[in-house]
């Protein structure tokens, strides 16, 4: 029996996501941003999947921008946070990728570098999250001074919803409406939703969308799963029983003893742990499902092991399959136990999970 700690990837899911994107983002460009390792799924895997359903892609590094050109992705790239030095930017220049200034310094950088052609520009606007981004009342001069660049195409104004998650956002139109001021009055097209504002604000579409986790399965909605968006899981992670043990009641389990059994029991011991990327936080009672049936974790989470509670799955030996998330259990189920996002969780499964590609 071999540890067979598996990351299932599903190509037909993330094809059914984006084309549930799509089908929200009516006539807006679509942009799939596959920064972080595609969100932990594969750069150029889910790229390739992806192209037919998209008409470009966002990453976060020129590192990204360029492992997609040398795998034959020629379709449009967004480099979100920009070039970091001039010979990022003559890369991204020769390599047509477009860009995102969101500071004077980059803006410095465009007006003395002599570029090998057009690069297509985004100017990114802090509407209120106070990230990256120009402030508003300094974006009419930024516009003036890209405008005055012969080898700089301004595409338009950007900004990032900083609460457009949240069941009670207010900040999300103010920032829209900021954004949108900012556009018609200087004649620019504008970019504002990520997952969120594709379900949630409508006319935050503009010009091009920029989805994200709906991509990979995860819910965007604070509050709302992904099965009732309409999304499909793209990622299952499971690994194998190596070990069940009876413990008596009154003793604990794992390191600090922070479960104690309640009653007679039987422990299941998982192959995967912190050093998988299964977080080590995850508290006692995190869902897992083990042969199908639900049950949840029963001490803390060792490097390279978990223990479960199996004393209500008889039948459970070692060998048998545990489900950390998936189908019976949502990644947003395990990231909500763990006091964090689904984002997270995918981007920190380790190379030494198997993956498998369906």
């Amino acid at each position: 029996m071999t540890r067979n700690t598996l990351l299932e990837l599903r190509a037909p899911a993330l094809i059914a996501n984006a084309r549930k994107a799509r089908q929200l983002a009516g006539r807006a460009a679509m942009f799939a941003m596959v920064k972080a390792n595609a969100y932990g799924h594969g750069l150029s895997w889910a790229a390739s999947a992806l192209r037919p359903e998209v008409d470009g892609f966002g990453v976060a590094l020129m590192e990204e921008a360029q492992a997609l050109r040398e795998a034959g992705i020629k379709a449009p790239l967004l480099l979100v946070e920009g070039c970091f030095d001039q010979q990022e930017l003559l890369a991204a220049s020769a390599a047509d990728i477009q860009l995102v200034v969101h500071s004077g310094w980059q803006i410095e950088l465009l007006e003395r570098t002599r570029l090998p052609a057009v690069v297509t520009v985004w100017l990114k606007v802090d509407s209120g999250m106070h990230r990256l981004g120009l402030p508003v009342h300094q974006c009419a001069a930024a516009i003036a001074r890209l405008r005055a660049l012969p080898q700089v195409r301004l595409a338009g104004v950007m900004s990032h919803f900083a609460c457009a998650d949240m069941p009670q956002d207010t900040q999300s139109a103010q920032q829209l409406a900021s954004l949108r001021r900012l556009a018609d009055a200087h004649g620019l097209a504008f970019s504002a939703a990520n997952s969120a504002g594709l379900y949630r604000y409508p006319d935050s579409h503009g010009a091009l969308v920029r989805p994200g986790i709906m991509l990979y399965g995860g819910s965007p909605l604070l509050n709302q799963s992904a099965a009732s968006l309409g999304l499909a899981v793209t990622q299952r992670l499971s690994a194998r029983l190596i070990a069940v043990n009876e413990v008596p009641a009154g003793d604990a389990v794992g390191y600090g003893a922070t479960w104690r059994a309640s009653r007679p029991s039987r422990i299941g011991v998982v192959a995967i742990g912190y050093g998988d990327g299964y977080p080590r936080h995850a508290p006692n009672g995190t869902p897992v499902a083990v042969n199908g049936i639900r049950t949840g974790l029963a001490g803390r989470v060792s490097m390279d092991m978990l223990t479960v509670d199996v004393t209500d799955i008889p039948a459970a030996e070692p060998g048998d399959e545990v489900e950390l998330w998936g189908d019976l259990v949502s990644v947003d189920e395990v990231a909500a136990a763990c006091g964090t996002i689904s984002y997270e969780l995918f981007c920190q499964v380790t190379p030494r999970v198997r993956r498998v590609v369906i």
